[in-house]
């Protein structure tokens, strides 16, 4: 007769097995229903003395018979020959093992008939096959090494991961498929008897492309403490790793732009208090970050008698929501920490954040503005600080335009914009709005000054700010209008955007329209393109705005090209516009290439037309394509 017991460990660190599962004759031994142990500590079947000899910690365990006393429900002793098995370790710390007991009558082991191998076979067979089928389901990486390293077992996950086949991977020494870089630094894992987890492993996939996994890995030690075999398992953490390696990048970029600006930026919370102090601030009030930052601003760069105003506003802004001196570039007197006042120009704009608000303030010292102003007052230096502005706004404009495409397995997104001769406002981003969804978005300020350029910026500053709020494409453009629309009413601006979502799992693309030109739509294989269009209207016409929103989903090598009228509206020397149908006819010439390619080709198709390499207008173009 058959007595087995399966249990389980939660953490394989521990010494906390639990009864996952026994046969009919093992709960009948004991004087329980067949469910009456599941899920209850082993201690409670064993003698208090015997429980700990019986298994020792998960990673020691090792195949072999110990004779004990287990404890029935009614609290008999009964003498027992105990044989555990070691089934598998799961990645998170969990192992299985299987125990036959086997009751002991006059000092001898009762006999086990070939039948009952036969089902004890047939029980460890089918339990290492639900471990193929669940590896085979994870897509991770399972696999076991000898006690040198060599694989002896992989499961199919393997092929996905490093496109190597099983057979493939059977037989060879795991630092095979490291990287040189990384072969030397971990080969001395396959001599210690040490479990590792979360261990970063470079591998090289058999196109040589470079695969990043996370590796876990446990050793089966016998009786003597001798290493039998690792098992282990390896998770595909490739893009995991681009992902956060590129917002690190970006965080840097940001950083970057903000310690190199040439104006004072300084941020402040609801209470008046500074909680960002960049280099150019310590340069200019002479306060280093570490002093500025937990002290009242007021304190620190507001005149005294301007402080109890400062007070009171910040306070009227707070109760209303309203304030003169908001969102406008104005000049003021600021000091220094030697107690000296200098004119200052500044812009401070507000953004809220959950339940409160946090102020940006931009500051530029102009001491120097004010001294030229006094001794010359003509064109020549008007026109100078006109020019060093736009230089310092198209350097802004490019340094906020995405560095380089977004690129995956399944889909590419890239953009360009190729300015005109003049400061623009043409706009495009492309941003993971979380780990399943890309956001794209293009945008174009009329005009062609310092104004449609500094509107640029504010709106990348909210759109990146409120698509982690907002998610989708519609109520996104319905607050950037709402953000934006008293400075686009008072200056006389108004702006077009197109707004794009792709759900990276579904493969579906959401988008909105704020009066922008209609992107276009090629499906594989297919000779016409769709364009994409939803009701709604641009920006700083009206305050609140009802979008529609649209959805669709993209196939495999579709392509989604998105433009701004700047590409349409360019002429010859014969006043022909370049037009929709000359770009459809290059987008369904080139679909079979790679975005950028297409891209080039719609530009040289556009030289060719006009027969010059420089517009009136800037060109902006954002494609993406899904492979």
């Amino acid at each position: 007769m058959l007595y087995l017991i399966l249990i389980e460990y939660a953490d394989a660190g521990r010494f906390d097995p639990r009864i996952k599962q026994l046969n009919a004759n093992a709960a009948d031994l004991l004087g329980y229903q067949a469910n009456g142990l599941v899920d209850q500590p082993l201690s409670k079947i064993f003698a208090s003395e015997d429980c700990s000899r019986v298994l020792p910690p998960a990673l020691d365990i090792a195949d072999g018979s110990v004779e004990c006393y287990l404890v029935t429900q009614s609290n008999v002793r009964v003498q027992v020959l105990v044989t555990a098995t070691a089934l598998f370790v799961q990645e998170s710390g969990k192992s299985e093992m299987a125990l036959l007991i086997t009751p002991l009558g006059m000092g001898q082991a009762m006999a086990i008939s070939a039948s009952q191998c036969q089902e004890i076979g047939s029980a460890l067979t089918e339990s290492e096959e639900r471990f193929r089928q669940m590896a085979d389901m994870t897509g991770e990486w399972l696999w076991e090494q000898d006690r040198n390293g060599y694989y002896i077992y992989s499961s199919g996950a393997v092929q996905q991961i490093l496109g190597y086949t099983q057979q493939e991977v059977m037989g060879k020494h795991y630092t095979q498929f490291l990287t040189e870089q990384n072969m030397a630094d971990q080969k001395h894992y396959a001599s210690s008897q040490k479990p590792f987890y979360g261990l970063v492993n470079d591998h090289r996939h058999k196109d040589g492309h470079l695969v990043f996994t996370e590796s876990t890995g446990l050793p089966i030690i016998d009786a003597a403490g001798k290493l039998i075999k690792w098992r282990g398992v390896d998770r595909d953490i490739t893009a995991k790793k681009y992902f956060h390696e590129a917002l690190i990048e970006s965080e840097r970029r940001t950083r970057l732009i903000i310690e190199s600006s040439t104006n004072a930026i300084v941020i402040m919370d609801a209470y008046g208090i500074i909680t960002d102090w960049n280099r150019q601030s310590e340069q200019i009030f002479g306060w280093s970050a570490e002093a500025a930052i937990g002290q009242p601003l007021d304190q620190l760069i507001v005149p005294p008698q301007f402080r109890q105003a400062f007070r009171q506003e910040l306070k009227s802004f707070l109760h209303t929501g309203v304030s003169p001196w908001l969102n406008k570039l104005v000049e003021h007197v600021a000091i220094r920490s030697n107690g000296s006042t200098f004119p200052v120009e500044l812009s401070v704009s507000p953004l809220k954040i959950g339940n409160s608000y946090i102020f940006s303030g931009f500051i530029h010292d102009i001491t120097a503005r004010k001294v030229a102003e006094q001794q010359i007052r003509d064109a020549q230096i008007t026109l100078a600080i006109a020019q060093s502005e736009i230089k310092i706004a198209q350097q802004i404009q490019t340094s906020l335009l995405p560095s380089a495409p977004i690129q995956s397995p399944h889909f590419e997104v890239t953009g360009l914009c190729l300015p005109a001769g003049k400061v623009g406002g043409d706009y495009f981003d492309y941003f993971y709005h979380n780990e399943n969804r890309l956001d794209m978005v293009i945008a174009d300020v009329s005009g062609h000054s310092i104004g449609p350029a500094l509107f640029m910026v504010e709106a990348r500053s909210v759109i990146r700010t409120q698509a982690s709020h907002s998610g989708k494409p519609a109520a996104i453009l319905e607050l950037l209008n709402h953000f934006l629309f008293d400075d686009l009413n008072k200056a006389d601006y108004f702006v077009t955007a197109f707004y794009l979502q792709y759900d990276i799992s579904q493969q579906q693309l959401s988008y909105a329209n704020a009066g922008h030109s209609t992107p276009l739509l090629l499906r594989a294989n297919t000779t016409e393109c769709v364009r994409l269009d939803a009701d709604g209207m641009i920006f700083g016409v009206r305050e609140d705005i009802i979008f529609e929103e649209k959805r669709l989903l993209l196939g495999e090598d579709d392509i989604v090209l998105v433009y701004t009228d700047g590409l349409t509206e360019a002429d010859n020397a014969q006043g022909e516009f370049f037009g929709i149908g000359r770009v459809s006819a290059v987008l369904v010439e080139q679909a079979k290439e790679s975005p950028q390619n297409i891209i080039n080709a719609i530009l040289k198709a556009l030289q060719v037309f006009c027969q010059r390499d420089t517009f009136n207008d800037d060109i902006t173009l954002l494609l993406f394509k899904r492979y």
